[in-house]
C-alpha cells in the first residue's frame, strides 16, 4: 500500500500567504519609487559651518628656513624637487622673493602658481 499525502488546510493557507506575499511583492516592484512624497516637508540643519572651520587656513611656509620634508608638505613638490630647492638655497643665499623659485630646477610658472599662496620668503616680507 502506497502512501498518498492529502492535500490539507494547512496547505490550503500556506499556499494562500504564498500567493498573497507574491502579489504584494508584483505591487510593490511596479510603484514609481522616483515621485516626490506627497505632502510638503522641511529640513533643517543644525548650524551652518564657516568654511574656515572645515578647512583650517595654514601659515605660509618660509622658503628660506624650511627643511626639505616641510618643503615637500605643498602640492606638487615632492623629496627630489624639495632637496632642490634646499640646495639652491643653500649655494645663493636667501631668496629675495617667492618668484626666485623659478631659478630652482624643476619649478616653472605653473608650479609657482599652485604654490604661491603657500610661501613666503619670511615675516613681514611679501611673496
Amino acid at each position: 500500500m502506497e502512501s498518498q499525502e492529502k492535500f490539507g488546510a494547512v496547505h490550503i493557507v500556506l499556499l494562500g500567504l504564498t500567493a498573497a506575499f507574491l502579489a504584494a511583492l508584483f505591487v510593490a516592484a511596479r510603484q514609481d519609487r522616483t515621485a516626490a512624497p506627497a505632502g510638503d516637508y522641511t529640513v533643517t540643519v543644525g548650524r551652518a559651518v564657516p568654511q574656515e572651520e572645515l578647512v583650517p587656513e595654514k601659515e605660509p611656509l618660509d622658503i628660506n628656513s624650511a627643511t626639505a620634508e616641510e618643503l615637500e608638505e605643498l602640492m606638487g613638490i615632492g623629496p627630489v624637487l624639495a632637496q632642490a630647492i634646499v640646495e639652491y638655497r643653500a649655494a645663493h643665499g636667501p631668496f629675495s622673493s617667492v618668484d626666485e623659485l623659478l631659478e630652482v630646477s624643476g619649478i616653472g610658472e605653473g608650479k609657482l602658481d599652485g604654490i604661491r599662496a603657500d610661501v613666503t620668503v619670511g615675516e613681514g616680507e611679501e611673496g
